[in-house]
Order: structure tokens, then sequence, then C-alpha cells
């Protein structure tokens, strides 16, 4: 059979394809694939006679095992220390403004810090009133009267 002809060092080669394919498709399952291709590889270099059958049974556990410990126990991804950094209008929810021109309709604009932002509110409210940005939908801030 074909698969007899199968050394160590084709196990080399199997793990460095399997980090090669980590490298352009990131995910952590080829890398642990490739270690564990490396891995058998070294073992029949130890183990000459271990057999092709034995060898892509050990790799098949070996592979499994990896991903579901690395799944298991890698590392939460760190909190981030300004998690409203890519959206601006959520940086804004909670603060308070006085309105430079009236709400009409429930539609207006708002001058915020060096932008201008679109805001509905209900109803009308005249310039000068205090509002409060209560939710950002996209580029349109919802405002309430205080």
């Amino acid at each position: 059979m074909a698969l007899d002809g199968i050394v160590w060092w084709h196990w080399w080669v199997a793990g460095l394809v399997f980090l090669t394919l980590e490298a352009v498709l990131p995910g952590a399952v080829f890398l642990w694939m490739g270690v564990s291709a490396a891995v058998v590889g070294l073992l029949a270099l130890i183990v000459p006679a271990l057999g092709w059958k034995a060898e892509f049974i050990i790799f098949g556990v070996l592979a499994i095992a990896a991903v579901l410990a690395w799944r298991r126990w890698r590392p939460d991804a760190p909190a981030a220390d300004q998690p409203t950094l890519n959206r601006r209008g959520q940086s804004y929810v909670g603060r308070q403004f006085t309105l430079s021109e009236p709400l009409v309709n429930g539609i207006g604009t708002l001058r915020v810090d060096d932008s201008q932002w679109r805001i509905s509110g209900a109803g009308d409210m005249p310039a000068g009133a205090q509002v409060r940005v209560v939710a950002a939908d996209g580029a349109t801030l919802r405002v309430e009267r205080l």
C-alpha cells in the first residue's frame, strides 16, 4: 500500500504545511494540528516500526486533544481600556448638552466638541433647552429633555 512509505520527515512536512495554513487562515486549529504532526514525526523517528495506522491514530488523538485543550485553557481577551474607541456616538451616552438650535418635529442638530451630530427626540424643544443623550443609533444621537 502507498501509505507504507510514510516516514518521519513526511510528518514534519505535514506539520509545516499546517503551520503555513495557520499563518494564512488564523484560528489556532491548524497550529495544533501542525504541532501534533511534528510530535508524530518525532515518534516515528524514535520508533520506526510504529506503522502508518498507529501514526495516524496518534496524530488524530493528539490533534483533537490539543485543539480541545487550547479552547478550554486559552487566555481571555483583555478588557479594552477604551471600549467606545470606534463607536464615538456611544461615548456621548449619558452626557448633558444645551441645544444651540431648536429641535423641530423631533429632529435637529447638536454641536458636540468639534463635530455636528444629528439628534432625535420626543417633540419640539427650543434652543437653550438642556438635553441628555440616552442612546446612539448610528450617526444619530437620541436625546431626552432634562
